[in-house]
């Protein structure tokens, strides 16, 4: 079976992270997998080194005018991707987010996540990934749910995989040095933006450092396609509003992570939006105590192994539990859980959900958008 796995970056993005796992465990099955992305700033190649059975092809992405808007870069990127990919090889192709299927005729898509958008380009390139593709997966029953309210659309449900021994069997070495590095610290993966809920963790922060001054808040990743520097600009002005002083990793190398991750305290995951949940899983992987956004996804997903917290005092509140009277057995919970999720099992639900799917019904060409 040929397949083509299609993303819109070459960055460490939950999503990018997915594809890139899954093509792997999927050619380990034997499958003839093909990753497809966009290459961004320049990148030739994905943030982390591919196994040589998965072939890769990176379509360049220059820079455009620096009056270029988001919705005018999500159009461009779109028409990047369909000039170059062709899909006549391929028995499948499976898109991993909206821009991919846009720039695709008929696709299985993954939908990661439901968002809404108010950028009119982006709200239509949505909508359009949801509706136009002719089989559907999701991460998660919570998101299945979602598509099946909101569009009728009924979605095969495969969880992702963890990366379980890269997060469990970290160097000692490597976790002391970023000890020694930021002493105790919370730690958040995914940079400063809207959907992650930075401006609540940030107040949660303040209220958590009354009992324990000695702990810092370090954020890790960030890189994304969108224009997030005016909620950057708020989320600066409420630190110094707060008297606190975040350590802003950026994005962090991809040996770096897992000790990173490791060497917490805690992990603090308080998305208003999420399929499943792929770096909290990680950090539960770790042996490190989670503290998430309480909505229904990650009750299903992280059941008793996670805190759940729906408000800035909440938050802090349980990260300060987390930081004092975490247990040996929600650890072992945790890290029982992480274990469960591997990337060949939801290798073997793809290929098998692959095989039965009906030919899609073929479609007149459309124009570029």
């Amino acid at each position: 079976m040929k397949i083509a796995l299609l993303s819109y970056s070459t960055k460490p993005r939950g999503g990018v992270v997915h594809t890139l796992a899954l093509a792997e465990a999927l050619v380990a099955a034997g499958a003839d997998v093909t990753v497809w992305s966009l290459g961004r700033g320049g990148d030739s190649g994905f943030f982390r080194a591919v196994d040589p059975g998965v072939r890769v092809r990176i379509v360049p992405f220059p820079e455009g005018p620096a009056d270029e808007t988001v919705g005018e870069r999500i159009l461009r990127s779109i028409a990047t991707l369909r000039e170059a990919f062709d899909p006549s090889p391929y028995d499948i192709v499976h898109a991993q987010d909206c821009i991919s299927a846009n720039a695709v005729d008929r696709c299985v898509r993954t939908v990661h996540h439901l968002d809404q958008f108010t950028t009119p380009e982006l709200a239509a390139c949505h909508e359009r990934a949801i509706v136009e593709p002719y089989a559907h997966i999701c991460v998660s029953r919570s998101v299945a749910d979602e598509l099946a309210a909101g569009w009728g659309l009924k979605a095969e449900v495969i969880p992702n995989g963890v990366a379980y021994e890269r997060f469990a069997g970290t160097d000692p070495a490597a976790r002391e040095a970023w000890r020694s590095r930021l002493g105790r610290y919370v730690l958040t993966v995914g940079g400063i933006e809207p959907r992650k809920g930075s401006l609540d963790l940030l107040e949660a922060y303040a209220l958590l450092r009354a009992d324990h001054p000695d702990v810092r808040l370090v954020i890790a990743g960030g890189e994304t396609l969108f224009d997030y520097r005016d909620y950057r600009a708020r989320w600066e002005t409420r630190a110094t509003e707060l008297g606190v002083e975040p350590v802003v990793l950026g994005q962090v190398p991809e040996d770096d992570l897992p000790p990173l991750v490791a060497a917490a305290d805690a992990f603090a995951f308080p998305s208003l939006k999420e399929g499943f949940g792929l770096a909290a899983m990680e950090a539960l992987a770790a042996g490190v105590p989670v503290v998430v956004r309480d909505l229904p996804v990650l009750r299903e997903v992280f059941a008793s192994a996670a805190r759940f917290a729906a408000t800035p005092h909440a938050l802090a509140a349980e990260l300060a539990a987390a930081l004092t009277t975490e247990t040996p057995t929600r650890r072992t919970a945790g890290q029982a859980l992480a274990a469960r999720h591997t990337w060949p099992t939801a290798a073997q639900h793809h290929l098998t959900f692959y095989r039965f799917l009906p030919l899609p019904r073929p479609r007149p060409p459309i124009p570029n958008r």
